[in-house]
């Protein structure tokens, strides 16, 4: 073995270190995540880890039999991260109230004299 592959092997072990302590702290803001937004970036995130050390390991056992999956995972965590920031963009959008200009949480005005009828 040449003294470039040995370094090869060296920095790729450095980067399957490295991915390991990215997991792990993703794994920690997965589980301590204060917003649910935070939780579904740590997911996207996630899956590019993944794809990260597989492409680690098709570097390490110089095997291109990897790279397809790779391609079906990348696709994947697309889609999820757009299906999950539009359902939480439609979960926060604002909801509309009768009577622009009154602060929300307040019933509306009546005409002076009237009763209140009923809840």
């Amino acid at each position: 073995m040449s003294a470039t592959e040995n370094v090869d092997r060296w920095l790729l072990y450095v980067a399957v270190a490295m991915i390991v302590v990215a997991g792990l702290l993703l794994l920690a803001r997965i589980w301590r995540g204060p917003s649910m937004l935070d939780r579904a970036l740590s997911l996207d995130v996630c899956a590019a880890l993944i794809i990260a050390g597989l492409g680690a390991r098709a570097a390490l056992v110089r095997d291109t039999f990897y790279f397809p999956i790779m391609l079906v995972l990348a696709f994947l965590g697309f889609t999820g991260s757009v299906g999950i920031a539009r359902f939480i963009a439609v979960r926060d959008r604002p909801r509309p109230h009768h009577g622009a200009g009154r602060p929300s949480g307040t019933k509306p005005d009546r005409p002076s004299g009237t009763k209140e009828t009923g809840p």
